[in-house]
């Protein structure tokens, strides 16, 4: 099978999870379809894909010394083809590892 029949066999969730995760190497990505919440929406009435909004979180240490500003580019460049081909919304958090725990502490004061 082609590269472009496997995507088509592959759920967005499961194909946007793919690209983030070997593009970023997160060591958190969570990747929530929220498609249901918009049903019927102007922007996506009539249409067929029901895979239209998600919520992604993902941590990575390729974030570091990158604003937030950056950081949501770097993932909407990874997702430009399901962009184009359908996504609709994208809600992005985007932090990285030292965000996420600031304070390791691996002795912990008794």
């Amino acid at each position: 099978m082609s590269s472009r029949g496997a995507a088509a066999v592959l759920s967005r969730a499961s194909r946007i999870r793919s690209k983030l995760q070997s593009a970023l190497e997160a060591t958190v990505l969570e990747v929530d379809d929220v498609s249901h919440q918009h049903a019927g929406h102007a922007a996506v009435r009539g249409s067929s894909d029901m895979e239209t909004h998600f919520n992604v979180k993902i941590v990575s240490p390729k974030f570091e010394g990158q604003s937030l500003v950056k950081r949501h580019r770097i993932v909407y460049d990874l997702l430009a083809d399901e962009l184009q081909s359908g996504l609709h919304a994208l809600s992005i958090v985007a932090k990285t590892p030292r965000e996420t725990n600031p304070n390791p502490n691996p002795n912990p004061a008794d």
